[in-house]
C-alpha cells in the first residue's frame, strides 16, 4: 500500500476537528544531508519509458481505504454451501466412500483407523425344542 493511500485512510479515520500537520513537519528533510540528497536526486534523471507518463493524475482513480477493507472482508458462504449440499440427495455406495476415505488417509500407521473386530453372534442351535423332546422319547424311552 502506498504512503498516499495510507495517509488518505488515516485522514478518513481521524476524529473531526484535528487538522493536517504543517507541510514542513510531514517530511523529515531537515539538516545538511537533506540538501545533498535533493541535489543528487536532481542530477539522477530517469530515462522516460515509452507509454503513459506516471507523473500525470489524469484518469487516476483514488481508492478509499474503507472500500478496500470492505472488499477484502471475509464472506460467510455457509448458507450457499448448505443449500448446494442439500440440493443433491445422491448418496454414494459405502464401498466407494470407503475407497475415497482410504485414499485421503495417510499411509502411516497413526493415520489408519483402529481395526474393528466383528462381533460374533451367539451361536444358536439348529434344533428346536420339539426335536429335543422327540430325541428324549426315542433314546430314553420316555413317553
Amino acid at each position: 500500500m502506498s504512503a498516499a493511500l495510507l495517509r488518505r485512510g488515516l485522514e478518513l479515520l481521524e476524529p473531526p476537528g484535528q487538522g493536517k500537520a504543517p507541510p514542513g513537519a510531514q517530511r523529515g528533510r531537515d539538516g545538511p544531508r537533506a540538501a545533498a540528497a535533493a541535489g543528487a536526486a536532481r542530477r539522477r534523471k530517469r530515462v522516460p519509458e515509452p507509454g503513459r507518463s506516471k507523473a500525470t493524475v489524469k484518469g487516476r482513480v483514488v481508492k478509499s481505504a474503507i472500500e478496500e477493507y470492505h472488499k477484502k472482508k471475509p464472506v460467510n458462504h455457509l448458507r450457499e454451501n448448505l443449500q448446494y449440499m442439500l440440493k443433491g440427495r445422491l448418496v454414494a455406495d459405502k464401498a466407494i466412500t470407503e475407497k475415497v476415505l482410504a485414499q485421503n488417509r495417510g499411509r502411516k500407521s497413526k493415520d489408519q483407523p483402529p481395526e474393528k473386530a466383528e462381533k460374533k453372534k451367539p451361536e444358536g442351535t439348529v434344533f428346536t425344542e420339539e426335536d429335543f423332546r422327540k430325541f428324549e422319547r426315542e433314546y430314553f424311552g420316555i413317553p
